[in-house]
């Protein structure tokens, strides 16, 4: 009955339930030590580091071969990586700016650009549904349209005649020759 697809037998999902829990204490734990920035999706790397912990989560618990000790180990290890490239980032800029990409205008002051849809690999619909998600009313109304680093979509936009701060947007790539 181990092999079932669609059943599993009582100390197989014993085995799970408990693996589950356990590998969630222990996570809680290693995140309480590491602090807030462990799930915070602030950089590239800070996304892929809770696509991998996730995975080992699912791994420890659905995987009989795969220990909780292991799967603590190895999310420290993640964490710990995390912490020391956010280190890096912060003590230097030139390693920031090797070490990261840099966030890339869709839209600028009320126009599209095309071109940055295009290297970044974002259709126009996918902008449409953005914006409507912000509720953005009218093209003309939006000060910048961000694609993060993170993958999100910053909108900012205004009904009035506020322009946005230089410094909010001072690291964001303008890769179109339109803008």
């Amino acid at each position: 009955m181990d092999n079932n697809w669609l059943l599993s037998n009582l100390p197989t999902l014993l085995k799970t339930v408990g693996s589950a829990l356990l590998f969630f204490v222990v996570l809680l734990v290693i995140i309480r030590f590491y602090g807030l920035r462990s799930f915070a999706k602030m950089s590239s790397v800070d996304f892929a580091s809770t696509v991998a912990i996730g995975s080992i989560m699912a791994s420890v618990t659905m995987n009989s071969s795969s220990s909780v000790v292991q799967g603590g180990v190895a999310v420290i290890t993640l964490l710990g990586f995390q912490q020391i490239f956010s280190y890096v980032k912060r003590k230097s800029d030139t390693a920031e700016a090797y070490l990261e990409n840099s966030p890339v205008f869709l839209m600028r002051n009320g126009v599209i650009l095309e071109e940055n849809l295009t290297r970044t690999g974002v259709t126009r619909a996918d902008l449409m549904a953005k914006l409507r998600e912000a509720n953005v009313l009218s093209l003309k109304n939006v000060r910048a349209v961000v694609f993060e680093t993170t993958g999100d979509v910053a909108v900012l936009h205004a009904t009035d005649d506020t322009e946005v701060d230089a410094e909010i947007l001072h690291d964001v790539q303008s890769l179109s020759s339109d803008s």
